[in-house]
């Protein structure tokens, strides 16, 4: 008997987040940094267990949150 696969099967789970993370991230950009640099975005991934593309995301809302508030002074 051949095999079928059951249309109906439902699969792997997916949370809302990480549809939203999905469906908004579209953008690439490229940067250049030292040796240096590179090595301490690797220490930080390994402590952190987030990607270099996660904590530049983190850095910049920081940074755009701080810029605001000098801006509101």
């Amino acid at each position: 008997m051949p095999y079928t696969r059951n249309i109906f099967t439902k699969g792997p789970k997916v949370s809302k987040k990480k549809k939203e993370r999905t469906a908004q991230v579209q953008n690439v950009i490229s940067l250049r940094i030292n040796d240096e640099e590179k090595k301490a975005l690797e220490k930080l991934t390994r402590s952190t267990s987030k990607s270099i593309s996660d904590i530049m995301r983190e850095v910049i809302d920081l940074w755009t949150s701080n810029r605001r508030k000098l801006c509101m002074d």
